[in-house]
This record gives C-alpha cells, structure tokens and sequence, in this order.
C-alpha cells in the first residue's frame, strides 16, 4: 500500500534516519514504519523534528527527511521550511492530509498545507493518485538536492496512505522545466581571471555555497595560489580556515574590524556562494564602492538581486573554482594589501573587558574552544550568542558550524545539535544556546534523554533575551520592553528530563564544567551564567555603512 511505498522508496533514496511525530492523518504511515526497520527519532513537537533535520542536512550534505500529521502537525513545520528554505537546506517533509474526498470542507485537522508553504519550499507536491507515490517522491529528493539545495514538502492524504498499487521506482528524474547550471561559462571565468591579474586590493567574500558545494578544499587551494584574502559570511565559517593567515574573520553587521573596512577599501571583490543579504552588505547604496563585484552562484536569481555585478558567473562554487585552477591562476600584485590588512588585524582585534567579578561570554566561548581545540561541531540560536560564538569559537573544518542565519531562529540551535549528533557520531557537538531561545524547543531534552544523544549544551544566561535587549539599550534609549524574563534553573530543569544539568556561576568554575559534560557519556546542560550587560560589538547599526562601525577600540587584547 502506498505508506509502505514510501518506505521502500526512501531506503532506495539511502535514507538512514527519520525525524518525526505522529497523528491520526499519518497512521497509516506510522503504522507501516512499525513494520519496516527504518530509523526513526520521535521528537517532542514538530518544529523540533525539522530542526533536527537540518541539522542532519548541514553536517551531511544529505537531505533530512521529516514525517508530520495534517494541520497542526503540519503547520508546526512551517518555521522548520523557512528557515530551510532562506539558508538552502535540503529537505524532503511528508505531511499526513485527510482524505481526497474530505480535502476544501473543512475536516477535522485539514488545513492547505501546499498554500502555506508554496513561498517557502523549493516545491512542494500532493499526491493524488498512490500509483504517483514513486514518482514524486524520486523528484523530490532530486529537486532537494540539485542546484540551490532547499526542502521539499509532500503532502499524502490519508486514502493515498492505505490504497494498494504495484510498485517500481523510477531509476531517473527528467524534470524538463528544472536544469540547473553546474558547469560556469568559461568565458566568464577567464573575465574573472583578467580582473584579478589587474586587482591591486581583491578581496573574497566565501559564504554558504562554499560549504554546500564540498568545495574548501578548492577555495583553499586557489587562495594559496591567488594570495587573496578572504572574509566568510556568517554561514559561511568553516568553509575557509580559520587559522589561515590570510582569514579576516566574518564580515557584516557584527563581523570583524579588519574585515568591513576590506569591502570598502576593495578594487575587487569576489562573491563565491553568498547571496549579499543586509546583515552582510549594511547600506547598499554604501556597499564596496570601490570594488568591481564578480559573483559565483548555483542560483541566477541572487546574482545581480542586491549588488551591481560586473562579471556574474553562474554554476557550482567547486566547479568554479576547478576551472579557475585549471584555467592557471593569475596572482594579483597585491602584497602591499595584505600587509596593511595583517597590520590591521593586529591593531584592532577582538576585544572585551574583563571585571574580576563576573563571567563574560566571550570568555565562556573561547574556553569552550580551548578545550575543544576547536574540533567540536557547533549549532547556535538566534542573538548575542550566535555572534559571541561566530567571533570567538574559530571555525578551522567545513560543516562544523550549524546556525540559523537567514531566519534568524530561535529555538533552532538545540534541535539542530541533535540532528547533527546522530549524524556525527566520532566528533563532541555543542549547541551554544541563550536563555531565550532554549526555552522555545526545551522539551526535546527528553529527546536526547530517551535516545542518549550526547548534545553537550551550552546556556549563555544573561538573564535577557540579549539581542533585543542590546538594541532597545542603544537605539530605543533603554526601555526595555518585555526583554527580560525571569528564568528558571535550567541545570535543575535537565535533572528532571533525566539530563545532566551543571550550573556554572562564576569563571573559577567553567572550565572544569566544560570538561565535565566533554567526559561524560550522554547529553548534559550547562547553564552558564554570564554578565547581563554585556554588549556585541563591533556593531554595524540597521541603516549604516560597513565603515560605520560602533565599539571599535585600537590595540585591546
């Protein structure tokens, strides 16, 4: 019947987890998951389910597939395939439907799912005939997984669920309206090669697409050859290292110094995989006024969206940079840059004030790298944590830093660690969470309690949803309206979900914390409680230019 259909089309598809909840209009589903030997992993709601997903999807590069019942169940996705969507994470969502005589009346749990979500999936289907179950479920993973990775949802309503038809799976996909462009114009490429060998400050903005093309390697060694520097996005980190000598760190709204002054300052810069969103670029009309753009994308729509380009090159980032190698690299004359930008760094870095009395989270976070030697695979929320971990824990390996970025979720770095823990099985994961956002999926701690995933979680506690609080300080003259909510004891909170729960409340205790949940065997929480008015900065304010950074301080260590 066409529930156990699906399962014989997703073992074809080398599907080796689940994510997912049941309810009435996907029984017939759970029920033939009963009978197959499939993995699944219940979470505690729906939106949790789809986090993990894309956690899974990051750290793998394969889709995360999601099962959810009709309406509620199926509206609980719907942050899950947004967020998904804006950061292009492919996924492959069933959702239970009512029966195809009860679709348009209104029946118990109906709602439009393909309505609801046409904006935010890469396609979505319903299946109205079962012997069409194979068919669609092949396309979907192949439209999930070619060009711009992104989800895809199909909606099986409950009489398509039990109906028997013969079964075949397709062995191709020919989706004539869907030809992704892989391999760029060399034409384009060799304009690219020229504009370089003339560039005296080129710089590389390297974000997502890096990643999503397993292209580092490449980027790496073209960098190597080119002697250009590099700044990431904020998806981005990871796909370039780190602890490489010509990294900038992340550019944007709280990137580094260095990096921002860059753009502006650049004759050239040279987009590969990022799409130039606002938390990137600040004020457009301001943007690298200097710089030629040359812009590498998988997807045609971003290139020339948000940012005059000179020379758009449209294909895979690893097939771009493959011809690039091949083609020879032209190495600008470009030495003295490099030297100002290095010169740069070192007299504005990163920076932060220590009082002698309380935690700072910047300190919470490179001891968390210290100890990690920087090896952990990381997921964040949404807020001064995420940034405080973006600035200070260096990304050095590709697919090791898992965040919301696009969105902006909260809630999404908890369940993302366990999507990526079970994919990951030989490396610690971390998910680095505030005290806000944890509190919007913290049911899933039984989740890792049932399964003992071994999630080591981080609570940055400032007793304030942090972000909104750091902007009603410096732009809505301190009201600070509903940004600080009493919070419970989080540490005591895991205890009762059958989670270790650790309560660091001063520096002297954190380090052996750390190294507490890193020895032990199983999911734990620490809640690390750190100073309230501690601030993000450097900070590009909505509306400014890069060059228009606040707490900016020159020679503080």
């Amino acid at each position: 019947m066409g529930a156990e259909i699906i399962f014989e089309c997703l073992k074809e598809e080398k599907v080796d987890y689940i994510f997912g909840y049941p309810g009435g209009a996907a029984l017939f589903i759970y029920d033939a998951l009963y009978k197959s030997d499939m993995t699944h992993i219940l979470a505690r709601h729906e939106q949790g389910a789809i986090h993990m997903a894309e956690g899974y999807a990051r750290v793998t590069g394969r889709p995360g597939v999601v099962i959810a019942t009709s309406g509620p169940g199926a509206t609980n996705l719907v942050t899950g395939l947004a967020d998904a969507y804006i950061d292009s994470l492919p996924l492959v969502v069933f959702t239970g439907q009512v029966a195809t005589t009860a679709i348009g009346t209104d029946a118990f749990q109906e709602a439009d799912i393909l309505g609801i979500t046409m904006p935010i999936t890469k396609h979505n289907f319903q299946v109205r005939d079962t012997k069409e179950l194979p068919r669609i479920i092949k396309e979907a993973f192949y439209i999930a997984t070619h060009g711009r990775p992104g989800p895809v949802l199909i909606d099986i309503p409950k009489d398509i669920s039990v109906n028997k038809v013969p079964y075949t799976y397709p062995t191709e996909v020919n989706l004539k309206g869907f030809k992704p462009t892989l391999i760029p114009n060399v034409g384009q490429i060799k304009r690219m090669k020229e504009a370089v060998a003339k560039a005296k400050k080129p710089l590389i903005l390297a974000g997502a697409g890096i990643l999503h093309a397993k292209a580092s390697a490449e980027l790496i060694e073209y960098v190597n050859q080119a002697q250009i520097p590099v700044t990431n996005t904020l998806l981005g980190l990871g796909g370039f290292p780190s602890t490489h000598p010509l990294f900038l760190g992340m550019c944007g709204m709280h990137g580094t110094y260095t990096a921002n002054m860059a753009i502006q300052e650049a004759d050239l810069l040279i987009s590969i995989g990022a799409r130039f969103d606002d938390r990137v670029t600040g004020r457009l009309d301001q943007f690298a006024p200097n710089a030629k753009i040359v812009h590498i994308d998988i997807d045609p729509a971003e290139i020339g969206k948000n940012v005059i380009t000179e020379v758009p090159i449209v294909g895979d980032a690893r097939e771009a940079l493959r011809l690039l190698l091949e083609e020879g690299v032209d190495k600008p004359n470009s030495a003295e840059w490099i030297a100002n930008l290095s010169q740069r760094q070192e007299e504005y870095p990163l920076w932060y004030e220590e009082d002698g009395v309380t935690l700072k989270p910047q300190k919470a976070i490179e001891e968390l790298h210290r100890l990690t030697k920087g090896e952990a695979i990381v997921a964040t929320d949404v807020g001064q944590h995420q940034m405080w971990t973006a600035q200070y824990y260096g990304c050095h390996k590709p697919d090791r830093w898992i965040s919301s970025g696009g969105l902006g979720t909260m809630g999404f770095g908890f369940p993302a660690a366990i999507g990526a823990a079970i994919a990951q099985k030989e490396v610690p994961v971390f998910a680095v969470v505030g005290d806000g956002g944890f509190q919007m999926n913290i049911q899933e701690l039984a989740t890792v309690a049932e399964y003992n995933i071994p999630v080591k979680t981080v609570i940055i506690n400032n007793n304030a949803l942090g972000m909104v609080r750091q902007w009603q300080e410096l732009i809505y003259e301190g009201r600070y309206s509903e940004s600080t909510p009493k919070n419970p004891n989080f540490a005591k909170i895991a205890e009762a979900f059958g989670v270790k729960g650790i309560r660091v409340t001063n520096a002297s205790e954190l380090s052996a914390a750390i190294e507490e949940a890193l020895a032990y065997d199983g999911p734990v929480v620490l809640d690390v409680m750190v100073t309230p008015e501690e601030n993000v900065y450097p900070m590009v304010q909505s509306g400014t230019a890069l060059h228009e950074m606040i707490g900016v301080k020159k020679g503080c260590n």
